[in-house]
Parts: C-alpha cells; sequence; structure tokens
C-alpha cells in the first residue's frame, strides 16, 4: 500500500464524523430489517494488511475478525476464494464506472478500478463487505475499519461502519480490535458479541473438583477455588461479581460465595443438611435459590445472597432441585421434579401457583436452562436417539414442542444459554473424560473448549458490570 497517500487520524475522524449522522440510523434499519428474514445477510471479510509493524500481527487480526463473525451464527460468510483480485483498502479505493466521453448511445459504462458491484454480483454475491487496514501510531495499533452495503448506487450511502479501533501493538491488541470490530458489526445485525463473557465450570485437572472460568472461546482457563475437596455446581449473579457454589469442604455440603473480582470468600448462613445443592441467583442479585433437604425431603428454598431469611418455596412429598428464574419475568421457574415419579421437568410461579409439567414424563430429565429471552428453554433428557443416554433438547415456551439437538455423540447434559441467545455450553462424554463444547441452538457449528481432565457444569455468564 502507498504509505504516502493514508490519511492521518485527525483527518478520518473529520470523515467518519461528518458520515456518521446521516447513515446511523437508514443503515440500522435496513440491517435489522433483512436479519428477521429467513435467510442470512451475506457478508465478505477481506484479509486486511498493516503499515509498518502493524503488519506483524496482521494475521491474528484476520483470523479472529473471521471467527468473531462466523461463530456468531447470523451471517453467511462468503468464501474467500471468490473475492475479487482488487480488494480495497479504504473508500477511496473505489472507483465508480465512468461512461466515455465519445460513448455511443446506450453504451455501458467502463469499469475504472474496485467497485461495490464486483462484491454484490457474482460469484460474491454478498449483502456486505468488512474491509479496512491497520497501521502502527504512538506505539498503538489503530484499525481503520468499514462495512459497507453493497447494493447501494455509491460510497456515501453504501458506508454503514466508519471507524477507528486502537489497541496494543501485539497479538492481543490484534485480537482487541478484531473483537471490537466484530461487535460493531453484529450489533449492526441485531446480534451481541460475546467477547468479555466468561464461561464457568468443574474442573477435576488439579486432582480435585474445583471452580474454574475461561473465556468464552475456551482461552484463559483458570483456576478460581483451591479448596481441594469436592466443590460443584456453579452459579454466577447477573452483574458478574458474584458467584456460588456448592462444597465438601467443611464437611457437610455448604454453598459458598465467593467475590469474582477479588476471588475473596463472602459469608452465606447455610442450613445445617445432608443435602445443600443447585444454587441459582435471582435476576436482581439480591436473593439465591437452592435446593435442600427439608424434612428429609430435597426442597428448593430462597435466601438472601448471605444466606439470611431462609424460607422454603415448594412443599412436596418427592425430590426437588435445579430451580432457575425466568429472566425476563423474575416471577416463574423452571425446575426438577420426581413427585410424578420419573424426574421431569416443571414449571411454576414463585409463590407456587400455576404448576404445570413441562416434559412428557418419558425418560428422565434434568439441567434446565432459560434463554435470555425466557422464550426458550435447554435441558438434558434421556428421551430420543439413544435411550438411557442424556442428550441436549431445546423447548419453546409458547409450544413446549421439544425439538433434540445432539444425538449420536456420547452423553450431553449440562446446557446453558450464552448471553447472546444464539449459542449454547454444554457437556459430552465422547471417549474417556467428560469436556466442554459450545454449539449454536440449532445445533451446528460444535467447537470443544476444554480437553484437560474431566470438565463439567458449565455455565455461561456475562463479565462483570
Amino acid at each position: 500500500m502507498n504509505t504516502k497517500s493514508t490519511p492521518t487520524i485527525p483527518a478520518m475522524i473529520l470523515l467518519l464524523l461528518a458520515c456518521a449522522a446521516s447513515l446511523a440510523g437508514q443503515a440500522q434499519g435496513d440491517i435489522v430489517g433483512r436479519i428477521s428474514s429467513a435467510e442470512r445477510p451475506a457478508i465478505a471479510v477481506a484479509d486486511m494488511r498493516g503499515t509498518g509493524d502493524a503488519q506483524r500481527n496482521m494475521d491474528t487480526f484476520n483470523s479472529t475478525l473471521w471467527d468473531e463473525l462466523s461463530n456468531a451464527g447470523i451471517l453467511k460468510m462468503v468464501a474467500k476464494s471468490v473475492y475479487p483480485l482488487e480488494v480495497p483498502q479504504r473508500p477511496q479505493d473505489f472507483k465508480p464506472p465512468a461512461v466515455p466521453a465519445n460513448a455511443r448511445r446506450g453504451q455501458p459504462p467502463v469499469r475504472t478500478g474496485p467497485w461495490l458491484t464486483d462484491w454484490s454480483g457474482p460469484p460474491v454475491s454478498a449483502n456486505y463487505l468488512a474491509f479496512g487496514y491497520t497501521a502502527a501510531q504512538d506505539g498503538r495499533l489503530v484499525l481503520y475499519g468499514w462495512l459497507f452495503n453493497t447494493g447501494q448506487q455509491d460510497v456515501t450511502t453504501a458506508q454503514v461502519i466508519g471507524k477507528l479501533y486502537f489497541g496494543s501493538l501485539n497479538a492481543d491488541g490484534a485480537k482487541k480490535v478484531a473483537r471490537d470490530f466484530a461487535a460493531d458489526i453484529l450489533q449492526q445485525f441485531g446480534a451481541k458479541s460475546l467477547a468479555g463473557t466468561k464461561i464457568y465450570f468443574v474442573s477435576d485437572r488439579s486432582g480435585a473438583k474445583e471452580i474454574w472460568s475461561m473465556d468464552y472461546d475456551g482461552s484463559h482457563q483458570q483456576r478460581l477455588t483451591q479448596y481441594n475437596s469436592t466443590s460443584s455446581m456453579p452459579a454466577v449473579s447477573p452483574d458478574g461479581k458474584l458467584f456460588a457454589f456448592t462444597t465438601y469442604a467443611g464437611g457437610n455440603p455448604q454453598i459458598r460465595v465467593h467475590s469474582v473480582e477479588t476471588g475473596r470468600r463472602l459469608p452465606f448462613y447455610n442450613p445445617v443438611s445432608s443435602v445443600v445443592e443447585t444454587p441459582e441467583f435471582m435476576p436482581d442479585g439480591k436473593q439465591m435459590l437452592f435446593a435442600t433437604a427439608v424434612n428429609g425431603w430435597v426442597q428448593i428454598c430462597v435466601a438472601g445472597t448471605d444466606g439470611s431469611n431462609f424460607r422454603r418455596i415448594s412443599n412436596v412429598r418427592a425430590i426437588e432441585v435445579s430451580p432457575k428464574v425466568n429472566p425476563k419475568t423474575a416471577s416463574d421457574m423452571l425446575f426438577i421434579s420426581g413427585r410424578g415419579g420419573r424426574q421431569q421437568m416443571w414449571h411454576m410461579n414463585l409463590d407456587g401457583t400455576d404448576m404445570q409439567q413441562f416434559t412428557t414424563g418419558e425418560g428422565d430429565v434434568a439441567n434446565p436452562a432459560w434463554s435470555p429471552s425466557g422464550q426458550q428453554i435447554a435441558f438434558a433428557w434421556t428421551r430420543g436417539y439413544e435411550p438411557g443416554n442424556f442428550n441436549i433438547f431445546v423447548m419453546d415456551v409458547a409450544t413446549r414442542k421439544p425439538v433434540q439437538l445432539t444425538q449420536g455423540s456420547g452423553r450431553n447434559e449440562n446446557p446453558w444459554w450464552a448471553p447472546d441467545g444464539v449459542h449454547l455450553v454444554f457437556t459430552s462424554k465422547r471417549g474417556a473424560s467428560t469436556q466442554i463444547y459450545t454449539m449454536l441452538s440449532d445445533g451446528s457449528n460444535v467447537q470443544q473448549l476444554t480437553t484437560q481432565g474431566n470438565n463439567i457444569q458449565p455455565v455461561w455468564a456475562n463479565g462483570v458490570n
């Protein structure tokens, strides 16, 4: 690239500010309207280059940007093998076709350089194009990133995003600016980026079952507890600042609460019981549901996040566990109950009214989880393919029709929705060990996140607010 013609940062900012106000509303409406259709919008993501020291990290940048958009599950990624040879790096690289001065009447315009139709027409047939370049300036990595609607007639109306992104001049900085750019692109399509979210889980890789966390893509796996005992069933507060779990470190089972930011244990008053398990924070973050043995039966109870104001919610001569509160209403919940014989998924209001069984009574059901919208449920069930083995199902709350997502691939349990409402994390035993995987909520795009030891009971949470 000719670096002499590269615009300076102040000049670029003025250009972007001039376009942003007039285009933002039009572009947002256009894209959100498209995402509601059955066909996913097609996007071309051009490999970008860097000037000077920025080029060293462009392989990392390009692969991260592609993966972030591809794994979001809402876009059709156009294969790079069909891209034109002339790839723009900035809007000025586009050259509209021109009509020669001596052209005959009806003669079509002549191509003068890269143009939008190179991307909108076959073989690319992309609805959108992401392009740009990076530079090293003042010791930082700077990304000049654009998203264009290729169906527009000129460069000005085609621009959906034109923005600067800043990161450190290394691989981590390249990942950061790629994720920031991808997050802005996904936002235009009404989707959320998973960058910054965390998955909490149980791993025995250290010799004891401890609580661990990792980034949404499986990176930065780290141990959070060191009780050298059996700790399990993690839960995370809605603001991402607290995590709770059950542990046998004190002898009898107890719920313990830790600060995510400091790692310190916080006070929680536990009932003295042979069972204290399946903690779940309420949507307001001020109370916690859990199951504990009361009068010989494991029942669902509620208390403050310090264990105060303990009271019983369920009252039946059967085992009831795994309470999960609807994140949208905060007034109704799912739970697993054996009141009908086999363990099934039930639903009721928090005041005990409107009791309904959501599954058919066949097989055994475990691990219910609400989608962020409160409109779908994921759970594990032994019904269906491979009877006797758990598989992952999703159910639309309105129709209550279950759809099986996993089959023929081991024992699959512990589904949990990602904050974007599009992905699920779950565990699967596909061989000698149990590992954590993610997939889209239609069962596609399965990816393995863990490999060491056995890893179970994942919970996908927002980052600390």
